[in-house]
């Protein structure tokens, strides 16, 4: 997929209201990049909304420059030039009863004022006219932008009652501005925390991803306790909220992290949990309460595991943490544990030399093995468990400088096949 253009996005999502209008149709900016925007930030990505319904707007840009997938709920996505991205354009709505607690029974079609009122937050239900440059505003949104308070839209039970995912996202929102939510909503969400439960693993897992690599990340995690979410989504950190030694040390650990990865993230929530006896699989607990990738799993394994050589580097054998810095994920690894250190030993001299290790010439810090397993099939020695057995000890020892040759490490293979 071709990279996003900023300025190519925005000047489409202006050609798309343009288009619209020229039509005879109402349309606006919507939601999150009109916030966005009056926050003084660049929104990432637009979505119009507009009075005209699906089938009209597949009319307008042609059915060739359009997408259907979301037309049920009003939504139609039209395909933007090469750089620009795409914008889903949604038909003004209002919506009936949520009865899953996620989605509409039905959709219909309305106006605008209408559209924001069913919208979940104040400060996500502004709209915006890039043709005479102008916000409208139904819902107080901005003067809640200005005072930064997350506040639901209406009646805060009912905005949740309807979508309990809204919660996670008042706290991802709230997080991420560093804004407080509203008395009447944070009451709310309290009251309704154990409703999560029906939302599904995937959306539960996608928000976390957000709030947990997002910069306010700590005080994130600070309000998902707070809340009573995290003890729906984590119940294994309930010991750690009690705790006066071990909750700040993670909210300090996750704050001292730098750009993390989620695995990062989610390795310095779990870290002080296991110390407190969770179960040692807890990772694979959540790997499948949450319904994570593969890959974030052994991430947030590996990073767990190899924690305590990289804390102390110095004091381990060398081919033990050479073979830690040369394998994957050797700077998630690093950053990782330079958060913890900072934190627990309140030093990162350790990590340090780690660096400098990794910063040794390539035919230093991984030379190729001297030999492999066809050398011991030569040998005479069968294919089975000793191979790794074999290899790792003459690996260890050319990591060692104790032999340098070829010739020498079939002569050690020779040797230690009658001790292994």
């Amino acid at each position: 997929m071709a990279a996003i253009d900023p300025q190519l996005a925005r000047q489409f999502a202006v050609d798309v209201v343009r288009r619209l209008r020229e039509s005879g149709h109402q349309a606006l900016w919507a939601g999150g990049c009109v916030r966005d925007q009056l926050m003084g930030q660049l929104p990432k990505d637009y979505d119009v909304a507009t009075d005209a319904v699906p089938n009209r707007v597949r009319d307008v840009f042609g059915k060739r420059r359009t997408l259907a997938v979301g037309a049920s709920f009003g939504v139609i996505t039209v395909l933007g030039p090469e750089g620009a991205g795409q914008i889903d354009v949604a038909t003004f709505r209002c919506d009936a009863p949520y009865s899953d607690g996620r989605h509409p029974d039905a959709v219909s079609f309305s106006d605008a004022e209408h559209d924001a009122q069913r919208r979940d937050f104040t400060i996500n239900g502004l709209f915006f006219d890039p043709l005479e440059d102008r916000v409208i505003d139904y819902i107080g949104g901005q003067d809640d932008l200005a005072r930064c308070v997350i506040r639901a839209i209406g009646d805060p039970l009912a905005r949740i009652a309807e979508d309990k995912l809204r919660m996670l996202r008042a706290v991802r929102f709230a997080a991420r501005f560093d804004f407080a939510i509203e008395e009447k909503t944070l009451s709310a969400i309290k009251q309704q925390a154990r409703e999560l439960v029906i939302v599904s693993a995937e959306r539960i897992a996608a928000e976390l991803r957000l709030t947990l690599t997002n910069p306010n990340r700590a005080r994130g995690i600070e309000l998902l306790a707070e809340t009573g979410l995290l003890e729906i989504i984590l119940p294994e950190a309930t010991p750690l909220v009690q705790s006066p030694h071990h909750w700040p040390r993670t909210i300090s650990v996750m704050a001292g992290l730098h750009a993390p990865t989620f695995a990062m993230a989610l390795a310095a929530l779990l870290r002080e949990p296991l110390a407190l006896g969770a179960p040692a699989n807890l990772p694979m607990v959540i790997f499948e309460r949450w319904k994570l990738s593969t890959d974030e799993l052994e991430g947030t394994e590996k990073l767990l595991r190899e924690e305590p050589i990289i804390r102390t580097a110095r004091a381990q054998p060398w081919p033990k943490l050479q073979r830690v810095l040369v394998a994957p994920r050797a700077t998630e690894l690093l950053g990782y544990c330079e958060a913890v250190a900072r934190v627990v030993e309140g030093s990162t001299a350790e990590i340090g030399f780690c660096y400098e290790k990794l910063g040794l010439p390539a035919e230093v810090l991984n030379p190729p093995p001297l030999i492999t397993g066809d050398d011991l099939k030569q040998l005479g020695l069968p294919p089975g468990p000793a191979y790794r057995k074999l290899l790792d000890a003459v690996r260890d020892a050319q990591l060692d400088n104790k032999i340098t040759t070829r010739d020498e490490a079939l002569e050690l293979a020779r040797n230690l096949k009658f001790e292994i």
